[in-house]
């Protein structure tokens, strides 16, 4: 860890999570949770509602967890918050902005023992609606991603095709939270790719950009 993420002031407040019966309880002082909010809760979440399309998702491995965050300057607070807890980040332009996938020293632990060691942290860009917060959960279907994707038709939204290593089949939910189907994890697509995990690597130079609409340019929110 590099001196300056040393010499920045650590947040700490405990995060709130809901106990099924009507209340909210504190939970117990978890630092990951505290920046991005109770992601055994949205896994736990994730899997209920895909059990209740028919999807067991207890056979496979997770990908990732991933964040959006509404403004750029949360963002790059949240990704020094985040390397705190991490060794290694590899930040690369994606649709036009920076995209942080972090790699964290001690996987997280959800779903009953599932671990968890990427967290995929995303700024705007803002070209449709988003869920800010937790946003989706990525799940390691491996080869027979394909004829997964043919027996779950019926409950499946669409695919993704963001690289040629990188394909999700996708389920959106009416939250605008989702599921991603991935035939190797997010980690390895990557990998594939050219990226490197061997330290913290950011974008330079990159600023917020204006986003130019059917109504005009709009600077984005910082």
């Amino acid at each position: 860890m590099n001196d300056d993420l040393r010499r920045i002031p650590r947040i700490v407040r405990p995060f709130v999570s809901y106990d099924g019966g009507g209340g909210c309880r504190v939970a117990t002082s978890d630092p990951v949770a505290e920046i991005i909010g109770d992601y055994r809760a949205f896994a736990a979440m994730q899997r209920e509602r895909l059990l209740a399309r028919g999807i067991d998702i207890a056979p496979y491995a997770l990908s990732h967890i991933a964040v959006r965050v509404a403004d750029w300057d949360l963002y790059v607070h949240q990704r020094t918050l985040l390397e705190r807890h991490a060794k290694a980040n590899s930040e690369n332009l994606w649709n036009g902005r920076p995209i942080s996938l972090i790699v964290l020293a001690e996987p997280l632990d959800v779903l009953d023992g599932t671990p968890v060691s990427m967290i995929e942290l995303i700024p705007p860009v803002h070209q449709r609606v988003y869920r800010m917060g937790l946003e989706h959960l990525g799940v390691v279907v491996g080869e027979d991603v394909d004829d997964f994707s043919r027996v779950h038709r019926a409950a499946l939204t669409g695919q993704q095709f963001q690289s040629p290593a990188v394909e999700p089949f996708y389920i959106l939910f009416e939250d605008f939270t989702h599921v991603k189907f991935y035939r190797r994890s997010l980690y390895d697509g990557v990998l594939l790719e050219g990226a490197r995990f061997d330290g913290f690597r950011h974008v330079d130079g990159w600023v917020p950009q204006r986003l130019v609409t059917a109504t005009g340019p709009n600077p984005l929110p910082r």
